[in-house]
């Protein structure tokens, strides 16, 4: 994966994270800080881009992969399942829809990230509209 790709995804993850507890302290929405994300360290992060973007490249649409953080030195447990949705290729392009359930302490959350590249080009996560 590209250093940019990386750059664009941790901040991708970052900013909505910030945003989400910033929202959820302003809402009186404390409970969000226990989301399975808010558990996350860069380790993790790291760890889980690896998985899904093995996953795009390897598994066919209906396939899940499952992740977990036992290598990342965080105390916190978080384990998550990552499932192709479907894929959609549009001359060179191709565009992947993912399901990424995280589960930590309890919580669980649910994402559904869409990833595109451009031919053999790496995956690059995509905002929504």
């Amino acid at each position: 994966m590209s250093m940019r790709n990386r750059v664009l995804l941790h901040l991708t993850v970052g900013g909505a994270l910030l945003a989400g507890m910033a929202g959820a302290q302003a809402a009186n929405l404390g409970f969000l800080n226990d989301t399975p994300i808010s558990y996350m360290k860069q380790r993790d992060v790291d760890s889980i881009k690896k998985a899904v973007f093995a996953a795009l490249d390897s598994k066919q649409d209906g396939e899940s992969v499952s992740w977990d953080n036992a290598d990342t030195r965080n105390s916190v447990k978080i384990d998550a399942t990552v499932t192709l949705a479907g894929t959609a290729k549009d001359d060179a392009r191709t565009c992947r829809d993912t399901t990424v359930v995280l589960n930590a302490k309890g919580q669980s959350m649910t994402l559904h990230p869409k990833f595109c590249k451009q031919g053999s080009g790496a995956w690059a996560l995509q905002k929504k509209p």
